[in-house]
C-alpha cells in the first residue's frame, strides 16, 4: 500500500479521543430514554403503593414528557451563554439528583413534581448530546450520528425488561435508584473526556416570554381536563383553570405570530404543507407511541394477571421491531418515497394494536402479544425518518436551526397529551383506583381497556392520514 493511501485510510479514520466522548454524551439519551420505558412498567405498582389513582399516577409519566418537551428549546441557547460541558454536566448532575429524589418520594405528588425535575434535566441531555458530537466529527458527522439512534432502539427493549425484574425481586424505589451509579459514572465520564468549551460561548436572544406561556399553559389544560374527569366537586375551579389555560394558549399563538423565527416554536413554519404534514406526522407517532407505552402494561398487569417480569419480557418485543425496520428507512425512503414509507409504517403500526382492542375482553395468549407488539415496532420505527426527511429537505438552508427546534418540540407533545388524554378516558370508562390496582372488577377493567385501545387506534389512524399528507418525494427547496 502506498505512503499516499495509507495516509489517505488514517485521515478518514475518526480520532480514538471522539469515539470516547461519543461513548460518554450517549449515556444522556439512554438515562433519558430508558426513564421513559421503565416508568410505564411500574404505574400499576406506583398507584397501590401510594394510593393513587390512575388519573392522578399517570402524571409520573406525562409531567416527565412534559418536561421533557418545554426544555427543548433552551438547550442551544444555554449551550451558548455557558459552554456544552458545562450545560452537559449540570443537567447529569441534576437528573442523578433527581432520580435520588424519585426514590424516595413519600406521596404521588412528590414523585410527580422531582419527576418533572428529572424531565426537566433530561430534555437538555438528548440534543446537547446531538450538538456535541456535532461539533467534535466535523466531517464524519454523518458517520458517527448513525450511533445516536441506538438510545432510541435499545430503550423500548432494555426498559420494560429491567422494570420487570426489579418490581419482581425489589421495591419500585429501586427504578430510579439504578440510575445513580450511572449518574455519577457519567458526570465523572464528562468532567474527564468532554473538552472545554467555554471560549465559544455567546450571547444570544432567548423568547422568555414564549417559554412563560406554552408550558404553564399546556399543564393548566392537561391537569383542568384531569380534574375535570376525575374530580367533580372541584368542577367550577377546573372550568376556571380549563378558561386560564386557553388564554395563555391563544396569548402564546397570537405572541408566535408577531414574534415569527425567534418565537419559541415559529408558527410561520405551520403555512409550508409539507412541514405541517411532516410536524403532525411526528407529533401523532409520538402520542401513539407513549400512549401504547401507558396502556399496555397497565393491561398486562391489571387485567391479565401478569408478573412485572412477565409484562416486561412480553413488551420487549415492540423494541426489537423498531430495531429491525429503523436502520433500513433511508434506503427504502430513497426508493419509495416519504409518502409511502411513513404511512405504510403508520398502517403496520395500526394493525399491530388493533388485536389489543378486539380481544382485550377475551384475552390475549403471550405469542400473540409478541406477534403482535412486534408489528407495532416494526411500523413505529418506519415513520418518523421518512417525514423528518421531508420536513428538513422543503426548508432553505438558513430556516433549518428553527424548523429542527420546532418540529421536535411538536413532537414530544404528543406523548403527555397522549398519555393524559388515554388515562382520563379510562377513568371514566369506568376504572376506579380500588378495581384498577387489583384484580377485582377484572372484566369491567377489560372492558373499559377495549374502548381505551379503540381510541388509540383512532390516534394511529390520524397518523396514517397525516403521512398520506406528505410529499410522494422530498421536496427540495
Amino acid at each position: 500500500m502506498s505512503t499516499a493511501t495509507q495516509a489517505a485510510n488514517q485521515s478518514d479514520r475518526l480520532d480514538p479521543a471522539i469515539w470516547k466522548i461519543i461513548g460518554v454524551v450517549l449515556l444522556g439519551p439512554l438515562m433519558t430514554g430508558l426513564d421513559s420505558t421503565v416508568v410505564n412498567v411500574s404505574l400499576s405498582k406506583l398507584g397501590q403503593e401510594l394510593h393513587a389513582p390512575l388519573t392522578t399516577i399517570q402524571w409520573v409519566t406525562s409531567a416527565y414528557l412534559l418536561a421533557l418537551a418545554v426544555m427543548l428549546p433552551l438547550s442551544g441557547w444555554l449551550v451558548d451563554r455557558i459552554g456544552g460541558k458545562r450545560v452537559y454536566l449540570i443537567c447529569f448532575t441534576t437528573f442523578t439528583l433527581a432520580s435520588l429524589l424519585c426514590g424516595t418520594a413519600a406521596s404521588a405528588q412528590a414523585l410527580i413534581i422531582f419527576r418533572i425535575l428529572q424531565g426537566m434535566a433530561g430534555g437538555l441531555l438528548a440534543p446537547m448530546a446531538q450538538m456535541m458530537v456535532a461539533r467534535v466529527a466535523g466531517r464524519h458527522v454523518a458517520r458517527v450520528m448513525g450511533f445516536m439512534v441506538m438510545p432510541i432502539l435499545i430503550a423500548p427493549i432494555l426498559g420494560p425488561t429491567l422494570a420487570g425484574v426489579i418490581l419482581q425481586h425489589a421495591s419500585w424505589r429501586w427504578i430510579f435508584f439504578i440510575n445513580l451509579p450511572m449518574g455519577i459514572a457519567a458526570t465523572a465520564l464528562a468532567i474527564w473526556l468532554l473538552p472545554n468549551d467555554t471560549q465559544e460561548t455567546q450571547r444570544r436572544v432567548f423568547d422568555l416570554t414564549g417559554f412563560l406561556l406554552l408550558p404553564p399553559g399546556l399543564v393548566l389544560l392537561l391537569h383542568s381536563l384531569e380534574n375535570l374527569a376525575s374530580h367533580a366537586e372541584t368542577a367550577r375551579f377546573s372550568l376556571i383553570e380549563l378558561l386560564l389555560a386557553l388564554s395563555l394558549l391563544s396569548a402564546f399563538v397570537v405572541h408566535g405570530i408577531r414574534k415569527g423565527s425567534s418565537a419559541l416554536i415559529d408558527l410561520h413554519l405551520f403555512r409550508r404543507p409539507v412541514f405541517s404534514a411532516a410536524a403532525s406526522t411526528q407529533f401523532l407517532t409520538n402520542a401513539v407511541s407513549f400512549g401504547g407505552q401507558l396502556l399496555l402494561p397497565l393491561y398486562m398487569l391489571t387485567t391479565q394477571n401478569l408478573s412485572p417480569t412477565q409484562a416486561g419480557f412480553l413488551l420487549a418485543p415492540a423494541g426489537l421491531g423498531m430495531l429491525c425496520s429503523y436502520p433500513m428507512m433511508g434506503i427504502l425512503t430513497e426508493r419509495f418515497g416519504s409518502r409511502k414509507v411513513s404511512s405504510t409504517g403508520a398502517l403496520i403500526a395500526l394493525l399491530g394494536t388493533v388485536p389489543f382492542a378486539l380481544f382485550a375482553v377475551s384475552g390475549i395468549p403471550a405469542w400473540a402479544t409478541c406477534v403482535a407488539l412486534f408489528i407495532r415496532g416494526v411500523g413505529l420505527g418506519a415513520i418518523n425518518i421518512p417525514s423528518i426527511a421531508a420536513a428538513y429537505a422543503s426548508m432553505p438552508k438558513h430556516v433549518l436551526p428553527t424548523a429542527t427546534t420546532t418540529i421536535n418540540i411538536v413532537q414530544r407533545l404528543g406523548g403527555p397529551i397522549a398519555t393524559t388524554t388515554l388515562a382520563i378516558f379510562l377513568h371514566t370508562r369506568g376504572m376506579r383506583a380500588s378495581h384498577l390496582f387489583s384484580a377485582i372488577g377484572a372484566q369491567t377493567n377489560a372492558h373499559a381497556f377495549a374502548a381505551t385501545f379503540w381510541l388509540l387506534c383512532g390516534m394511529h389512524l390520524m397518523a396514517v392520514a397525516a403521512a398520506r399528507c406528505l410529499p410522494i418525494r422530498p421536496e427540495v427547496s
